[in-house]
């Protein structure tokens, strides 16, 4: 840059303080020195143009701006320091501004020498330029890298904010699904207790309902000893005033006072009969309703399937004076006590009994020609358990229906004249409760058979 017609300082300068705003991102990182950057060009192109037009240029002129341009990107870099690009810079800058200073100092100091040696300082210049030229692309290359690490940091940023609105809008999803799991599971434990409240007065329900078959059926079967007791009673106070009355007669006839004597003296003896049968009707109950505690005890099937054959006989008779049945019995002889508690097998029996007087009274009261009502209960070993079957000939259950039979709440009744726990109670009782079995057979029509099956 000594001396020459064409001035090369102002424009290569013009072209560092271009090509060092970009590569050091002055615009952002350093906005005030960026304003005077952006007008450091005019100088430069003031002294460019003055060199074409003068046939004097002014050398030391050009050099002077050059070496300030220099020294501003020196300065720039120095206060960009942190950002790795600007440290590449000032070390590109530093070997050109040292070599620069030393041959304008020898320039002016020892003109001869700088002629001597001036292909060396020109190679030095030219080392210096190649020098700045790569670590200012190098600057250039890592301000790349460093962009695209910060749009991957912005952008990992970003993913993590969205990540983190997801996860505040999932906490919150799931604050609401708990807190209405929360509520469905109070709503749900609410209806659960009254259904278990339902259930619980639906099985009284049930019980109230065979107690009140039951003691329908006490009633009326205890009815016919107690009027033998009342009739002969009054036949037997006759007798004594015409023993009375023959005794006081003046010519008693002793025939006649022995005749009556006998009659009354069989008279007595019914009605010891038949009050015999009412305590055994009353004391049989007494000892069902002491059994059904829970304490299993020797019971004899055979009794205990007549009894309440015949207690829900009466008991539906109370209610119907019109109906008749003919019962049927088949009990198996020598045939062992059964383990058992009776209140609860008999409540078993009277729920199955009660269902067949049901079956076949709804059957007679469809007016079929020659029908005649037939409920019969059978008994016998089967090896090492007892069998019990109580049969009849009424409607019978219809084949789609026999496998819902024994679930809670089903009833092939009408609506308002069954439960529908009277079978499934039973079933319970006796598989449950007795280790056995009970299952159906029916043909609708025709009748229905249940056999009870428990351990002998």
């Amino acid at each position: 840059m000594d001396d020459g017609t064409v001035l090369m300082g102002s424009p290569v300068a013009i072209l560092l303080v271009w090509w060092g705003r970009r590569v050091l991102d002055t615009r952002t990182r350093l906005p005030e020195w960026d304003r005077w950057l952006d007008r450091l060009w005019v100088p430069g192109a003031l002294i460019f143009a003055l060199g074409l037009f003068s046939r004097n240029p002014a050398n030391w002129l050009d050099d002077v701006y050059f070496l300030v341009v220099l020294a501003i990107g020196m300065a720039v870099s120095w206060q960009l320091r942190a950002y790795r690009p600007a440290r590449t810079v000032a070390l590109g800058l530093a070997p050109y501004v040292v070599a620069s200073g030393i041959e304008d100092v020898i320039g002016k100091v020892a003109p001869t020498f700088l002629r001597r040696y001036h292909d060396s300082f020109d190679l030095v210049t030219v080392l210096a330029v190649t020098w700045l030229i790569t670590f200012l692309f190098i600057a250039r290359n890592q301000r790349k890298a460093l962009a695209a690490e910060l749009l991957l940091r912005q952008q990992a940023a970003d993913e993590q904010q969205r990540i983190e609105a997801q996860n505040q809008d999932l906490e919150h999803l799931v604050h609401q699904r708990t807190a209405s799991l929360a509520r469905q599971t109070n709503e749900l434990r609410a209806t659960l207790t009254e259904l278990k409240e339902t259930q619980t007065q639906l099985i009284q329900r049930e019980k109230m309902a065979s107690l009140g078959e039951l003691t329908a059926g006490i009633a009326h079967e205890i009815q016919n000893p107690l009027n033998f007791v009342s009739n002969f009673s009054e036949v037997s106070a006759e007798l004594l005033d015409e023993l009375a009355e023959e005794r006081a007669r003046p010519t008693r006839d002793l025939a006649l006072e022995a005749e009556l004597l006998a009659d009354l003296k069989q008279n007595l003896q019914r009605i010891t009969q038949h009050g015999g049968r009412a305590s055994g009707i009353v004391r049989g109950m007494l000892e069902h309703s002491r059994a059904s505690t829970g304490e299993r005890a020797p019971t004899d099937l055979n009794q205990l399937a007549d009894e309440y054959l015949r207690l829900a006989y009466h008991g539906l008779r109370a209610k119907d004076k019109s109906f008749n049945a003919e019962l049927k019995t088949d009990f198996a002889a020598a045939l062992p006590p059964a383990q058992v508690i009776s209140g609860d097998v008999g409540r078993v029996l009277l729920n199955l009994f009660t269902n067949a007087f049901y079956a076949v009274q709804k059957r007679q009261q469809m007016g079929e020609p020659g029908y005649a009502p037939t409920v019969g209960v059978a008994t016998r070993r089967v090896g090492s358990a007892v069998e019990i079957k109580v049969t009849d000939n009424g409607t019978g259950i219809p084949a789609h229906l026999m496998e819902r039979i024994f679930q809670p709440f089903f009833t092939t009744k009408p609506t308002g004249e069954g439960t529908g726990l009277g079978l499934s109670l039973s079933h319970d009782i006796i598989t449950q409760g007795h280790g056995g079995t009970l299952r159906v057979e029916s043909q609708e029509g025709e009748g229905t058979t249940f056999i009870i099956t428990l351990p002998a």
